[in-house]
């Protein structure tokens, strides 16, 4: 691997990345790989990374397990050899991976005509879609070619344990049943015969087992001759012979042709399994190149969801910026995120600050999260991070001292450097730590500087540290050069490794020796001798830095007071949404009340009209004074409709009551607030506070403090084209139901006579009265009250479809 890339660590990222990789092509192929320098190919190898992300976060990973490189084999076979057993069984395990892979992809594209695609499936992804059109996996997807003809070829003529199946073909199963039948035959002959009491004392044991393949029992020695049959073994010690009776030799002879058959059968099976595989050697060799490829870009999707990371956005020109970016090795629970651009506003970073401070983890996660981007790999930063792809990337990090070269620290950083300037160009990226160190610091200062210019005529984008103050000072004085540095804490001696850019950093030598224990005399002493220019430099840093955390505590100040007031509005909010539903529900409520009112009136109205039309029946019988019932009747109308219209009035809001109460004088109008009815006031208050109110024709005492002054509306102008009409009660339309339910018995009988003397003077001839079926309680009453009623011809109960026994059918005189 290219050196610079190793001492950026990505080796150490590319071996994270092979172990979840399945195959071991595909782990190769995860350590071997390059970075891309063309923009176009580095988009689409991104962008295959992140298309297996989001179906990962979807549908989870496919599996690769049994995928084995087979092309040496496939070869064998194709040029007519034969190749092993395990062979075949690896090319068939291989067809079952490609199957099931290429299933898992096809039931995405039927599942996806179906399913509206889903959103933040991870917590660390920011949209995924289950749509299939324009894959960027579909051109490796496409390439699985499934062969189940083969497959099933031949798993079902080899086992697992590499055995030739029965069922392999026809004659292969009937020469293994020939087989067991005459094994059978021959064993059953020798049971009889080491059972049998004439060879008892013959035999070694009372066994049958096999030498050579034929079918033997052990006889001692010494009967040897007396048993009879071939000998095919002795047992070390020479006391025990293993003889074949010569009743099942034939037997014997005949198993052996049988397994003859056998094996030229199996062979032939071989033969024909080998010259299948060879013939589909392009399209096994292409499918498993395919697997190989998604199982690698599947193992980028899972290294993604490891370290957390996001999709950044490549191009070629302009700056790198990452935002919240962390070393994908360091502890991503404990790891310190940071921001740091380069390119763009300036060409050059340098960064300092004190050592353990976080420069040199900076400067290499800037290095190692482009080649990740290069290689296609998602990066541990947040979304909106932008990579610049390069053509080159150097870097000079760590103690490159060689024993073996007589080189120093030094000399082997600058043979480093020599060889960086030599190809540094527009197009690459240079990674420098600790710049000029190692000797002089003067001259080292004099050198870094000098390097730095040189590098930036060749148009190189550089990033370095260092803790000379001469190079602070130069990023300050040249354009399109920044300081950075790295946030150390003296109160706590601790680096908060947080990368702030446009800010030189301090050393805190004398900070953090004096916090580390040195004497105060020698830490006064060491500020005495240091130049008058550095320490007003340093000084003035020092002020650079105090301005710093001054602007962030005030920014800090500024996010909570606007959280507050945030928090403060919504509250607000809350509460006026809480008064408009709390206004709604006692408009509801008054809505309500007013009805009732209404209703109240109206039946208050037909009573009333009732009485008037019995007494005006009974004074016609007498003959008396028409003209005065009329007049009676009139004001009682008057007086009712005064009744309709306060409580309209109630109902429509056409009266708008007065914000604040008032005292009450006569004259006014005012509402009433237990009923909602309005009237106009006749006297003053009395000494107890109670007025007459005067409403319609009728006339009523109130507490002043119970009412409420309203505005009267403006009077209409009376339209000359309406006629005003009063509807008499035996105009008015007449309900032929009467509904009881709900009500006690009391409130039944008097619905009950209302009812009956709105249908007598209807005129109507029948009606129904709704009582329930229940208890009974309310049909008993309602019979009791029908019975000899003056206005009742006669009742029944409902029949089926009329209600039944919960209603009473009323036939009028």
């Amino acid at each position: 691997m290219n050196k610079h890339f190793k001492s950026l660590e990505l080796d150490k990222i590319l071996n994270k990345l092979s172990t979840f990789a399945s195959c071991a092509d595909a782990k190769e192929a995860c350590i071997s790989l390059v970075p891309e320098t063309d923009l176009t190919v580095a988009k689409i190898s991104l962008a295959r990374t992140d298309e297996a992300f989001r179906l990962v976060a979807q549908y989870g990973s496919p599996s690769f397990g049994g995928l084995r490189n087979c092309s040496n084999a496939l070869a064998v076979a194709d040029a007519g050899g034969i190749i092993g057993r395990r062979d075949l069984l690896n090319i068939a395990e291989n067809l079952r991976v490609i199957r099931s892979l290429r299933q898992w992809r096809d039931n995405q594209d039927h599942s996806s005509k179906f399913q509206v695609p889903s959103s933040k499936l991870s917590e660390v992804g920011d949209s995924y879609c289950s749509e299939s059109e324009n894959s960027e996996l579909d051109l490796f997807f496409g390439g699985l070619m499934p062969n189940r003809y083969l497959e099933d070829k031949i798993t079902t003529a080899i086992t697992p344990e590499e055995e030739i199946a029965d069922g392999a073909s026809p004659l292969l199963a009937e020469i293994r049943r020939q087989i067991r039948a005459k094994s059978a035959g021959i064993r059953e002959k020798l049971e009889h015969t080491v059972h049998s009491a004439a060879y008892r004392d013959m035999l070694q044991d009372a066994i049958i087992t096999q030498r050579n393949g034929r079918f033997v029992v052990p006889v001692k020695a010494e009967y040897r001759s007396r048993f009879g049959g071939l000998v095919h073994d002795t047992s070390s010690s020479g006391s025990t012979v293993f003889i074949e009776p010569m009743a099942v030799v034939e037997a014997n002879n005949e198993i052996r042709v049988l397994e003859g058959k056998e094996q030229q059968e199996i062979e032939r099976i071989i033969s024909a399994l080998c010259a299948e595989a060879g013939s589909f050697k392009d399209e096994l060799n292409a499918g498993y190149e395919c697997a190989v490829e998604l199982d690698v870009i599947f193992a980028k999707a899972q290294l993604a969801y490891d370290m957390r990371a996001g999709l950044p956005e490549l191009c070629d020109e302009g700056e790198t910026d990452l935002r919240g970016a962390r070393h994908p090795l360091l502890d991503k629970t404990s790891v310190v995120p940071i921001d740091i651009r380069v390119g763009g506003e300036y060409d050059t970073l340098v960064i300092t600050g004190p050592n353990t401070g976080g420069k040199t983890v900076a400067l290499k996660t800037l290095g190692l999260l482009t080649l990740m981007a290069e290689c296609g790999l998602m990066l541990p930063a947040r979304d909106g991070s932008r990579v610049r792809v390069y053509r080159n990337i150097f870097a000079d990090i760590g103690d490159e001292q060689s024993i073996e070269q007589s080189l120093s620290t030094f000399s082997a950083h600058m043979v480093n450097i020599v060889s960086i300037l030599k190809e540094a160009d527009f197009d690459s990226l240079v990674l420098i730590d600790e710049l000029g160190a190692g000797t002089d610091p003067v001259e080292g200062a004099a050198l870094a500087m000098a390097i730095l210019e040189k590098l930036r005529a060749q148009g190189a984008t550089i990033a370095a540290t260092t803790h000379y103050a001469e190079l602070k000072a130069y990023a300050l004085d040249t354009p399109r050069v920044v300081n950075g540095s790295c946030e150390f804490d003296v109160e706590t001696v601790r680096a908060t490794y947080r990368l702030l850019i446009g800010i030189p950093g301090r050393s805190n030598a004398f900070a953090i020796s004096e916090r580390l224990g040195i004497a105060p005399e020698v830490i006064d002493r060491a500020k005495e001798l240091v130049s008058a220019e550095n320490t007003r430099f340093e000084d003035v840093v020092d002020d650079l830095e105090r301005r710093r955390k001054s602007m962030e505590q005030a920014d800090d100040d500024a996010q909570r007071m606007r959280r507050e007031a945030e928090e403060k509005l919504r509250q607000a909010e809350t509460k006026l949404d809480d008064l408009d539903n709390i206004r709604e529900k006692e408009i509801d409520r008054a809505t309500a009340e007013a009805r009732r009112i209404v209703e109240g009136a109206k039946r208050a109205s037909q009573d009333l009209l009732a009485e008037i039309d019995s007494i005006k029946k009974e004074l016609r019988k007498q003959n008396a004074n028409q003209d005065f019932l009329q007049k009676a009747k009139s004001d009682i109308r008057r007086g009712l409709d005064a009744a309709y219209d306060a409580a309209a009035t109630s109902l429509t809001g056409t009266a708008t009551e007065v914000s604040e109460p008032e005292e009450i004088h006569k004259g006014d109008t005012v509402r009433f607030g237990s009923t909602g009815a309005t009237g106009t006031v006749l006297t003053e208050p009395d000494k107890k506070g109670y007025v007459e109110i005067g409403m319609g024709s009728g006339k009523m005492r109130a507490k002043a403090s119970d009412l409420r002054k309203v505005k009267a509306p403006a009077p209409k102008r009376a339209d000359p084209d309406i006629v005003f009409k009063t509807e008499s009660r035996a105009t008015a339309a007449v309900s032929s139901r009467c509904d009881l339910r709900g009500m006690n018995t009391e409130e039944a009988l008097e619905a009950v006579e209302e009812f009956l003397d709105s249908l007598a003077v209807a005129g109507l001839p029948e009606g129904t009265i709704i009582h329930g079926k229940g208890t009974g309680t309310l049909r008993k009453a309602v019979t009791k009250r029908l019975s000899g009623h003056r206005h009742v011809k006669a009742f029944r109960l409902g029949k089926y479809g009329e209600g039944e026994d919960g209603v009473t059918i009323v036939t009028m005189k």
